[in-house]
C-alpha cells in the first residue's frame, strides 16, 4: 500500500524545529505520528512518547495481528538532537520503543527520561541502561526538570493498573510551562475521576488518543472520537489534538469524524498530519 506521505520529515523537520529554536514567546508542537510528539518552548525540547521505527511491523508480521504501517516514517531518531527531556506514559512498545529511545538517548547523553515509577526497572531494561537511569512517577505526582512541570494523571488502558506497591503502569502527564500547560493523555479510556482531575489545570493543549475500543483488535482500547471531542469540552481545554491513528491499518480512526464531533459540540481542535506543526500563535 502506498504510505500517506508526512508534511515535513527528517532534515526539513529538524531545520523547521531549529527556525523556532529562539522564539520567546511562543512554544511549538510537532506531531511525530501515533502519540508521538515533540515540544519546543524558548529552545528546549521535549519528546513526548515517541516512536519513530518499524519494530511493531517487525515483530508481528507473521502474526494474526500484523502491524501494516499507513503512514510514512517522520523523522529517524538518531536526528533528534538536544533534546532535554523525553517522557514514556507506559510499556507498550509504540510509547516505550527500544529502537525510537536507545539512539535518542546515545545522542543526548544529558536527557532525562520521565516514566511512571511502576515501569522504572522493565524501561531500563528495554533502553539498556543503569537501573533508575530513568525517573520514575506515580499519578499526583509533580516533577520539575528544567523549566517544565509534569504531573502525573492516572490512564486507564483498559484499567487503572496499579503494581503491587499502588503505583500506576499507564500515566499521562500535564505539562506546565511559562503560561501554557498541556495534557498528554497517554493510552487511555474515559473513567469516573477523569474529569475532576484536570479540570483544575485549565489546561490549554489536550493531546487525546481516538483510536476507540474495540476488543476484536486484540489489544486495549482508547477513547473514540465522540469522547475525545467531549473530554476536550468537559475540561475546557483551549484546543484538542487528536493523535493515535494513521498508523497501523488494524487500529485507527477517521479523523474528519472526530472534526464533527467537536464542530457539533463547538470544541476547538486543530487537526495535524504526521510531522505537521502547531503553535501556540494560533490562538491569538
Amino acid at each position: 500500500m502506498q504510505l500517506i506521505p508526512a508534511f515535513k520529515k527528517d532534515e526539513a523537520l529538524v531545520a523547521e524545529v531549529e527556525s523556532y529554536q529562539h522564539d520567546e514567546n511562543n512554544f511549538h508542537l510537532w506531531w511525530l505520528g501515533q502519540s508521538g510528539y515533540l515540544l519546543l518552548w524558548k529552545g528546549k525540547k521535549v519528546l513526548i512518547d515517541p516512536y519513530l521505527s518499524d519494530s511493531l511491523t517487525k515483530k508481528y508480521a507473521t502474526t494474526n495481528k500484523p502491524h501494516i504501517r499507513m503512514s510514512e516514517l517522520v523523522i529517524d531518531p538518531s536526528l533528534l538532537k538536544n533534546i532535554s527531556i523525553v517522557t514514556s506514559s507506559h510499556n507498550h512498545t509504540d510509547h516505550l520503543d527500544g529502537e525510537t529511545l536507545i539512539p535518542v538517548i546515545k545522542n543526548n547523553p544529558n536527557i532525562h527520561f520521565i516514566v511512571p515509577e511502576a515501569n522504572n526497572m522493565f524501561v531500563c531494561e528495554r533502553v539498556r541502561l543503569p537501573k533508575n537511569f530513568a525517573t520514575g512517577m506515580n499519578d499526583g505526582d509533580w516533577l520539575k526538570i528544567d523549566d517544565f512541570i509534569f504531573h502525573g494523571i492516572p490512564a486507564k488502558h483498559n484499567e487503572i493498573e496499579r503494581d503491587e506497591n499502588g503505583r500506576c503502569k499507564f500515566m499521562g502527564y500535564v505539562i506546565e510551562f511559562g503560561k501554557w500547560k498541556i495534557y498528554h493523555s497517554g493510552d487511555t479510556l474515559w473513567f469516573d475521576e477523569m474529569v475532576e482531575l484536570l479540570k483544575p489545570f485549565k489546561v490549554d493543549v489536550t493531546l487525546l488518543p481516538i483510536n476507540g475500543n474495540d476488543p476484536s483488535r486484540g489489544v486495549p482500547g482508547n477513547l473514540n472520537v465522540k469522547e475525545a471531542a467531549a473530554l476536550g469540552k468537559a475540561i475546557e481545554a483551549k484546543i484538542v489534538i487528536p493523535c493515535h491513528y494513521d498508523m497501523f491499518t488494524f487500529n485507527t480512526a477517521d479523523s474528519k469524524d472526530f472534526a464533527s464531533e467537536a464542530e457539533k459540540i463547538n470544541q476547538p481542535y486543530k487537526i495535524l498530519k504526521h510531522g505537521e506543526h502547531f503553535s501556540s500563535s494560533e490562538f491569538s
